[in-house]
């Protein structure tokens, strides 16, 4: 049975299950909600139609904002790609590397089907519940780097059986 975990944002809940068949982005995410990594987290790139995402620790501090998208932890994730970028599934984001490989934290959610990433990033979960939320923040008006002009926060990430 798939890994269900809760994503409290400031805007309502997201419920997503961990795929399987990827095991270290699973198991990656697992652990950085133990440490309570992304309790604070800003969602920091946001473009409706495509995806929202999160991830990045620098989006704590507004006076980094120009930075925004651009940290994490220091390890990259060995690509798992697998299954297609389809409306409400997570997806690891990357940087441009050969190996595909995924960042150590940032991720997004499909607020649409995106074909054409397939193949270029690993999927490994999809919302359960919460798409309206996904939308509401979708929707979130956003400045020239696609970052929401009013915050919208990861209050903390738990796994279902313990929310």
């Amino acid at each position: 049975m798939p890994e269900t975990f809760i994503i409290e944002t400031s805007l309502g809940n997201i419920t997503v299950s961990l795929y399987d068949d990827t095991p270290l982005h699973r198991d990656n995410f697992r652990k950085l909600v133990s440490e309570k990594y992304y309790d604070g987290i800003r969602f920091h790139r946001v473009i409706r139609d495509f995806m929202i995402q999160t991830g990045d620790p620098l989006s704590r501090h507004d006076d980094k904002r120009m930075l925004h998208g651009t940290g994490g932890p220091s390890h990259r994730v060995p690509a798992e790609i697998r299954h297609a970028n389809k409306k409400g599934t997570l997806a690891a984001a990357r940087d441009n590397n050969p190996e595909k490989a995924s960042s150590g934290s940032q991720f997004y959610i499909n607020h649409v089907d995106n074909d054409y990433l397939d193949g270029q990033y690993t999927v490994f979960g999809a919302v359960d519940a919460g798409m309206d939320v996904v939308d509401a923040i979708a929707a979130i008006e956003t400045d020239f780097n696609d970052n929401p002009l009013q915050p919208v926060t990861i209050k903390t990430i738990t796994p279902a059986a313990q929310a």
